[in-house]
């Protein structure tokens, strides 16, 4: 029977000591050790995920081809981007799927956080919206533009914008490209916001920045209501199945990838998301 559990921000207290109890170890705390070659495959495979479209392709899953490969999944929802790889740390989840590697990367060197990604499998185009303007052409000085305040993300997000022409940053700046990077703001004021509450902030700035998995939550089509998206093709931010460090080997987590792989999945992710969720298949180790 599918277990489906929401853990909200509210949890973030608890979470965040027990991250700080963990984070202290060192690799020769046993408590920082895991093998997850040894792991029970009788138990269920716990996973945190954001609730769409994680937890929605997790379900799908759990209720059509897990059963056949002989694994059990409970499914854990998070709306935050902290909690879950928390969690996935201390251990109150066995996976998590709901980040692109270049967030893994950072929330790992701040964190001291020993996660790692074992394979890819869709891509969430970001996209600029807005209830004020038609088109790109159309955001003029004065006006105010809301993006993700984590640092990949704001980064990913003032590079969409530079692309359309709407700000200058520095020469060669990378990923995690901040405010502090743009060149030339043309006139634009902006408006740093956690990543799940931006769409919530739509009706008070002229246009905002956000990820397509809490646009399609907000009931914005990424297909039809962006003014503009990334493109997919050499895009680096492919969303992630990831464990804590040395469970790469859980015979478990082996099976989740390859059903997250399978013909069935890719299918799913098509129909239901209709180009806003993009199928982006790979193994990371």
């Amino acid at each position: 029977m599918r277990k489906n559990i929401k853990i909200t921000a509210a949890a973030a207290a608890t979470a965040a000591l027990a991250l700080g109890l963990t984070a202290c170890g060192t690799d020769s705390d046993p408590a920082s050790k895991a093998d997850g070659a040894k792991a029970d495959t009788s138990k269920a495979l716990v996973i945190g995920a954001s609730p769409t479209p994680h937890a929605d392709i997790l379900n799908f899953v759990e209720k059509n081809l897990a059963a056949k490969k002989g694994i059990k999944l409970e499914v854990k929802e998070f709306t935050d981007y902290v909690l879950p790889n928390t969690a996935t740390e201390n251990g109150q989840v066995d996976v998590n799927f709901f980040q692109h590697q270049p967030y893994l990367d950072d929330f790992n060197k701040k964190n001291n956080t020993h996660l790692v990604s074992v394979a890819t499998v869709h891509l969430e185009p970001l996209g600029v919206y807005s209830k004020k303007v038609a088109s790109i052409a159309e955001i003029k000085p004065g006006q105010t533009i809301a993006v993700p305040n984590d640092t990949t993300n704001e980064g990913r997000a003032l590079h969409l914008l530079a692309d359309n022409g709407l700000i200058k940053l520095k020469a060669g700046v990378g990923t995690d490209a901040n405010l502090g990077d743009i060149t030339d703001k043309k006139g634009l004021s902006f408006k740093e916001l956690e990543a799940a509450t931006v769409p919530r902030a739509l009706n008070d700035v002229d246009a905002a920045v956000i990820n397509s998995n809490f646009a399609i939550g907000a009931k914005l089509n990424p297909t039809k209501d962006a003014l503009v998206q990334e493109k997919a093709d050499g895009n680096p931010y492919a969303n992630i199945v990831v464990v804590k460090q040395g469970n790469e080997k859980d015979p478990r987590v082996q099976k989740l990838v390859e059903l997250l792989h399978s013909d069935e999945v890719k299918k799913y992710i098509e129909d239901t998301y209709k180009g806003a969720i993009v199928p982006a298949f790979g193994t990371s180790s």
